[in-house]
């Protein structure tokens, strides 16, 4: 059995759509999904505000390399274009964590390097599971409070936008 976090975010076109696809595709192995918040983008690119949700999922037949596999799936059948790092995007489904397992392949980093800093990623996970912990790095709830007073500032929960499973 593999337990898997993964991280949505949208913001171009129909944002909630596009979460709502992800939702649907990996609606056979979804244990949890989180609410929706709308987020400033990262990175340093101008661009439109982002929707991000996390999922749980859970399948005995899916490793690593699978989940990153689906994931990218959907990603395409949304359109995703890779044209600027960081840039916007129709769809972005990044893999979290994967069990306990640890990667330093360049194609599937994880636990995804850079969940700790980014609380658009901690915050709707541990509205999901209170006692997460990212492996290798300790309790999300604690990673989220070391970013400081402010960490959540740029959040805001969208309760007028709830992911169906």
């Amino acid at each position: 059995m593999t337990r898997a976090v993964l991280s949505l975010g949208s913001n171009l076109g129909d944002r909630f759509a596009h979460l709502q696809a992800a939702v649907a595709g990996f609606a056979d192995v979804l244990v949890a999904v989180s609410p929706v918040y709308e987020t400033a983008p990262w990175g340093g690119v101008e661009q439109d505000d982002f929707l991000n949700a996390v999922l749980v999922v859970d399948d005995a037949g899916t490793d690593e390399w699978g989940w990153l596999r689906r994931g990218q799936g959907l990603e395409d059948a949304s359109g995703r274009v890779r044209e600027i790092r960081w840039g916007p995007r129709t769809l972005d489904v990044d893999v979290v964590s994967v069990d306990a397992v640890s990667s330093a392949d360049p194609a599937l980093l994880l636990p995804h390097p850079g969940t700790p800093e980014r609380a658009t990623v901690l915050r709707p996970w541990l509205d999901i599971e209170p006692d997460a912990v990212l492996p290798g790095r300790g309790p999300v709830a604690d990673l989220l409070a070391a970013l400081g007073p402010d960490a959540e500032a740029g959040l805001r929960r969208r309760t007028d936008l709830v992911l169906a499973p």
